[in-house]
């Protein structure tokens, strides 16, 4: 689909674009949390259109999903690069891997209370009538 090799310079807008369209769908074939990320991610959309809440709310969702996919791929593009480095195990490796991860863990649970406090309050509404 893509090209293998790659010129880093004087490269075109559809260049750019172009390898930009890669990483994320590398992402999406490949890492198992992206998969997660999006299920998730159609998921709470679809609740946010059926709770009917306000733009401003589901333009935070829409905020808060991005950001996740962002930090997602930073630390997709962070283990490669240390993949790259290192074939063999190193413990300063390990905690440069670890450090990334958490912080798509420290995202998400963030991300997470973020869409509790959207999403929980017209789902009682809706559910419980309060």
């Amino acid at each position: 689909m893509f090209s293998k090799k790659r010129n880093f310079k004087n490269q075109n807008w559809f260049d750019v674009f172009a390898h930009a369209a890669e990483g994320c769908w590398y992402g999406l074939r490949t890492q198992r949390n992206f998969k997660i990320h999006l299920f998730l991610s159609l998921l709470v959309l679809g609740l946010g259109l059926w709770l009917e809440v306000s733009f401003e709310r589901f333009l935070l969702l829409v905020m808060a999903i991005i950001f996740g996919f962002t930090v997602e791929m930073a630390n997709t593009a962070f283990e490669k690069t240390v993949d790259l480095v290192t074939e063999k195990y190193n413990p300063k490796a390990k905690i440069a891997k670890d450090l990334a991860a958490g912080t798509m863990l420290m995202a998400s649970i963030g991300l997470a209370v973020l869409g509790f406090l959207i999403l929980l309050p017209p789902l009682f509404e809706k559910l419980f009538g309060f």
